[in-house]
């Protein structure tokens, strides 16, 4: 199989498995009631793609091929200057977080299965996973800011969403709101970054950005480098926006798990 090919199905089939349990879920209420078949789908579907992901590491990286291997699937945006293309980029650091993103996720997903068997919402709860390993996978692998930044996003929608999934209680609402609130402030640091590298080079991929980078004046260099830490330091919970992790406990223990340990704190650390 062509590692264009394996890329796309690495990132379509947690979006896959959110949608089956999701909108399943939604539009065929007997289906809720099927949670093994839920869960086993869903699981799979995080599973699949650490083996792809390990079959590229071991026959391209392994293989001592240290190129980054780029896969656009369309053009997102074209407007003046801007031009965005909907790309993948693995090189062996992207590649090592995604075997990092879906391994351990697999892992938290199939232990959910038991640990998620007798709630009303298991059809949420793995519609929730599924969309965060896809959003998590779209930060990692995304060839440029743009598609980084919608994995960005999408991982702090998803954080609110599992945190806040016993939203009958208010004390876990408002931890989830507490989490949203503060994961924006980080972000909206990390949008003005986006701004000032896209006035200074006229585009967002990382090849422009990692050759023509080093060009800009020294000014612009220390603002956009200050504003993308700052977006860092609020999605990995790090002095002075960290208050909304401990609060992050009142969702499933799976969520603690996903989101304290495994990848989402980790996030910021990748894009430093």
């Amino acid at each position: 199989m062509e590692p264009a090919l394996q890329i796309r199905l690495i990132i379509l089939l947690p979006l896959l498995g959110a949608a089956f349990s999701g909108l399943g879920g939604l539009f065929f209420p007997a289906l809720r009631e099927r949670k093994m078949l839920i869960g086993t789908i869903a699981t799979a579907m995080v599973a699949v793609p650490f083996v792809l992901a390990a079959s590229i590491f071991a026959s391209t990286f392994l293989g001592h091929s240290a190129d980054p291997i780029v896969t656009r699937v369309f053009t997102w945006m074209a407007a003046g200057d801007l031009t965005v293309d909907f790309a993948y980029r693995v090189d062996q650091l992207s590649l090592i977080m995604t075997l990092v993103v879906t391994g351990v996720g697999g892992l938290i997903h199939l232990y959910s299965i038991g640990y998620m068997a007798h709630d009303d919402g298991f059809w949420r709860f793995f519609a929730y996973l599924n969309l965060f390993i896809f959003m998590m996978l779209n930060l990692v692998l995304g060839d440029n800011l743009v598609v980084l930044f919608l994995g960005w996003e999408g991982v702090g929608l998803c954080s609110y969403l599992l945190i806040g999934f016993w939203y009958t209680d208010l004390k876990n609402s408002a931890a989830a709101n507490k989490a949203f609130i503060m994961n924006r402030i980080g972000d909206f640091a990390f949008l003005m970054a986006m701004f000032i590298l896209f006035r200074g080079l006229g585009a967002l991929d990382f090849d422009t950005i990692m050759t023509q980078g080093p060009s800009l004046d020294q000014a612009t260099i220390n603002w956009a480098v200050l504003l993308l830490f700052i977006g860092a330091t609020g999605k990995s919970a790090q002095i002075p926006l960290f208050t909304w992790l401990p609060d992050a406990m009142a969702g499933p223990t799976p969520v603690s798990a996903l989101i304290h340990a495994a990848t989402m704190v980790t996030s910021g650390l990748y894009l430093l």
